[in-house]
């Protein structure tokens, strides 16, 4: 057909698709062409820029951002949410924004992992809604959480309220996140119980985690699940900034490596970095070195954090740029 014929069915028929709302098959039916015809002048019609079409972002939504925290750390996902200079506000702000996510990409039979010690944590799970969609799903603790018996809840209760939640089952490790020595660590992980939650880390295709400063939060410090101020100096002084689980790494990602690593009973780094999809919940100033950290070493693949810490990630310099994160 003559190039004004066909452009003018081009348009006809965008009016038809973008304007009247009709489907393809309903306009094949009123112009008598091939479905292969309507689809292609369609995708000719945007080619030719009778279709435009733009996107107009809702206050609140940051999606460069997000593009921008992907590209430059190799991430599956970036979420970015509009807190409050408020370490308590943040908590909450990401755990909402934590519930979402996890409703809309869990799947059933998954197995969960959960680390204890996260406020943000606790509030996902505090703003999740019932459902029995995942009866088939196992939630286990990924770092123990025995010890200070009022703090005690708070580990065991994100782990079982998650389960109840989602209607899946709960694993407890029932075993403190740190112990006095590695031989105590020996024969706690002996024990059955403990065992049982263990013996499920590699089955973990969802691993939900905290990310700490080295400055531990005040309800892991409350927990008496922490290293002693002398130990956290120690950690330092080998180039710590950060943790995931109570295991320590440095600037780049990669394990700080002393003896009170033989002291933790959860999972380690290696083991997280074996979980098809880690989603780390964390922002604020106090834990921005500790994300990049996490960031570059390839600890997480998916990252809930707010607005200014995003921006603080981005403002990094570019030379140390990981290279892209394979899905796992």
């Amino acid at each position: 057909m003559a190039r004004i014929d066909e452009l003018r069915l081009m348009a006809k028929i965008a009016r038809m698709y973008y304007t009247q709302g009709l489907r393809q098959m309903e306009i094949c039916q009123r112009l008598n062409i091939h479905q292969s015809t309507v689809s292609r002048l369609l995708q000719r019609a945007g080619r030719e820029g009778i279709v435009r079409i733009t996107v107009s972002l809702p206050s609140g939504t940051h999606t460069e951002v997000e593009d921008a925290l992907q590209s430059r750390y190799g991430l599956d996902e970036a979420i970015v949410v509009d807190c409050l200079d408020d370490e308590a506000q943040i908590s909450h702000d990401l755990g909402a924004a934590a519930t979402f996510y996890l409703e809309n990409t869990l799947k059933p039979a998954d197995v969960v992992g959960i680390s204890s010690w996260s406020a943000a944590l606790l509030e996902m799970v505090n703003a999740l809604n019932p459902s029995r969609r995942f009866k088939n799903t196992r939630v286990v603790q990924i770092l123990g959480g025995v010890g200070n018996p009022t703090a005690e809840v708070h580990a065991t209760e994100v782990t079982r309220r998650l389960a109840d939640l989602i209607g899946g089952e709960a694993t407890l490790l029932p075993a403190p996140g740190v112990v006095g020595s590695r031989d105590a660590r020996d024969v706690l992980m002996k024990d059955r119980f403990v065992r049982e939650a263990l013996d499920l880390f590699p089955k973990i295709a969802l691993a939900l985690v905290g990310i700490g400063a080295t400055q531990p939060s005040r309800a892991l410090a409350s927990s008496g699940n922490v290293f002693s101020t002398q130990e956290i100096k120690l950690l330092v002084g080998k180039g710590a900034v950060g943790d995931i689980c109570l295991r320590f790494f440095d600037a780049e990602g990669r394990a700080v490596v002393t003896e009170l690593n033989d002291r933790v009973i959860g999972m380690d780094l290696d083991q997280l970095r074996a979980v098809r999809r880690v989603v780390g919940v964390a922002g604020g100033r106090r834990k921005t070195n500790a994300i990049r950290g996490a960031l570059a070493g390839k600890l997480i693949n998916v990252l809930i954090t707010d607005l200014a810490t995003a921006e603080s990630l981005l403002a990094g310099s570019a030379a140390a740029e990981p290279k892209k994160v394979k899905s796992r």
